[in-house]
């Protein structure tokens, strides 16, 4: 019996509430970001999410081999660089919605870097999608003017960290449980960039209740929630099917961002996100076929 006919409808939802929760970590960020510097913002953020996190995976953390240990936390040195593109991409954007899809580039790059150092031949989709992203992409630079701006180049920095990231995870550490995993990569995350914001960041805290508020829900929604669902749900799942699912941050974040931020698009960002999508859809048309019948009659 396929693995996606077994997937049961609560992993899906909580997939959903994954990509919900994830966008609106943008939203969050965005807002905490007025008051506070982007390093000590990110760095804060995930070092009181591993300590959260902590809670529920010490008894897995106890028992961890210390090489494993050692593995995991200079797999969160990688986690680090792209967090922080990400968060100096969000700093500088004007715009969150072209900013997710940008972002969500990595899913699609994740084959291509896998090609580059490790010699794994991508499946054909990839090949059909790349030139498409690339042509969304170049859409979204025309929208500035026949530049690419500061916040794009950051968060086209962002998604090849991250896809590097997910190779590296699944060849150095794929014999760890999810939850010590992800709570030493955040405390790792936390750890190096708490301290890289004392070392070099001078610009001055405008803490109030309302940017403390946004804050914590970074802290307890975004980041300590999103990740346990995440897990979850994932352990109920195949990745492929997953992965899936989770593609609709980008577009739950541009959904938000124009109720919370009245954000539009012009018709040169909307052709630029739409093609960047129908990338990610052609290049995972295999498991996007499989999750479509699953809601289909037959």
């Amino acid at each position: 019996m396929n693995t996606i006919k077994r997937a049961p409808w609560q992993a899906d939802a909580l997939l959903l509430l994954v990509t919900l929760l994830a966008a609106g970590g943008w939203i969050f960020s965005k807002e905490a970001l007025a008051g506070m510097p982007p390093l000590l913002f990110i760095g804060t953020r995930f070092l009181l999410a591993g300590m959260i996190l902590t809670s529920f995976a010490w008894p897995a953390l106890r028992r961890m081999p210390a090489r494993r240990v050692r593995r995991a936390a200079m797999v969160g040195l990688l986690f680090s660089a792209a967090i922080t593109f990400w968060v100096l991409g969000l700093e500088h954007s004007q715009h969150l919605g072209e900013s997710a899809f940008i972002h969500s580039l990595g899913i699609l790059l994740v084959p291509i870097v896998a090609r580059l150092l490790f010699g794994d031949r991508p499946p054909r989709t990839t090949w059909i999608a790349l030139p498409v992203a690339l042509t969304g992409f170049m859409f979204l630079s025309l929208n500035a003017g026949f530049t690419v701006e500061a916040s794009q180049l950051f968060m086209v920095c962002s998604a090849l960290c991250f896809a590097l990231l997910i190779n590296v995870n699944t060849r150095v550490v794929r014999n760890l449980p999810p939850l010590p995993l992800a709570t030493l990569q955040l405390l790792v995350v936390g750890s190096v960039l708490s301290l890289l914001s004392l070392l070099i960041e001078r610009e001055a805290l405008a803490l109030s209740p309302t940017i403390l508020g946004w804050f914590l829900a970074s802290v307890l929604l975004a980041s300590s929630l999103r990740f346990y669902v995440q897990i979850k749900a994932q352990s109920m799942t195949t990745p492929s099917h997953a992965s899936v699912i989770l593609m609709l941050e980008a577009v739950w974040t541009a959904l938000l961002a124009g109720w919370w931020f009245s954000e539009t698009m012009t018709l040169l960002q909307l052709i630029g996100c739409g093609l960047i999508f129908t990338a990610l859809l052609i290049n995972r048309w295999y498991w996007v076929r499989k999750v479509l019948l699953r809601f289909i009659p037959h």
